[in-house]
């Protein structure tokens, strides 16, 4: 049975059988980066499965891996820095990130900058995109890559750890694929209905999704006329 998670394992699996810890360096990398679906919850698992098996080394994994992770970070991190005033008034339909929401986060990553990349780092999925803002908001990039990699630390050697424990069970993992697959694709669903209803201006940004306010009209718009002198 075709499912998500199992072909993107089987796909990890080919790419770290072929190239070795060249190939978990690019796969760590690309995951952290957030390209999807890449994730670091099954490339870290496999990695220590194959520690497990003899094919890699303990040390010379983890030591790829955090390295990785780090530079897909700062990767992300570029991308936001560099997009920052290019990003302004762009977007598609009625999705568009004004100056007034760049101030916002500005001055939240001023204020809970380090402990939100470091707690976001033990978050599946949004740790992988956190860098976006964080360079968005030009958040200082040294004190950046250090709290990107305290917080990567405990993640990234839980998940190897989980992968060496797991070691001849990894087929029963596989099992679990075909459970998962029917909520992986009804996310993948929802999310896609969520942009397409976000560009058309159906509903306006934020959690919990609720609908748009439509722009004033005829006599609903605010008079902008002064009012008559005495």
């Amino acid at each position: 049975m075709f499912t998500i998670l199992g072909a993107v394992s089987d796909l990890i699996v080919a790419t770290l059988a072929a190239a070795g810890l060249y190939g978990l360096f690019a796969l760590v990398t690309v995951a952290n980066f957030g390209i999807p679906p890449i994730p670091s919850e099954v490339v870290l698992p496999l990695a220590g499965f194959l520690i497990a098996s003899g094919t890699f080394p303990l040390a010379g994994t983890v030591g790829v891996a955090l390295i990785a992770g780090l530079l897909g970070s700062y990767a992300g991190y570029a991308v936001g820095r560099w997009g920052r005033e290019r990003i302004t008034g762009l977007g598609l339909g009625h999705l568009r990130l004004e100056p007034r929401q760049l101030e916002r986060v500005d001055r939240y990553f001023a204020q809970h900058g380090e402990s939100t990349v470091g707690l976001l780092r033990l978050v599946p999925v949004l740790r992988a995109y956190i860098s976006f803002p964080a360079g968005t908001a030009r958040m200082d990039p040294v004190r950046f890559g250090i709290f990107s990699f305290l917080g990567s630390v405990p993640y990234t050697l839980a998940l190897i750890y989980a992968g060496i424990v797991l070691k001849s069970d990894w087929p029963v993992v596989s099992k679990y694929f075909a459970i998962l697959n029917i909520p992986a694709l009804i996310l993948i669903a929802l999310a896609l209905a969520y942009l397409v209803l976000l560009v058309l201006g159906v509903v306006s940004p934020g959690w919990p999704p609720h609908r748009a306010r439509p722009p004033p009209t005829g006599s609903d718009a605010p008079s902008t006329r002064s009012p008559p002198s005495s």
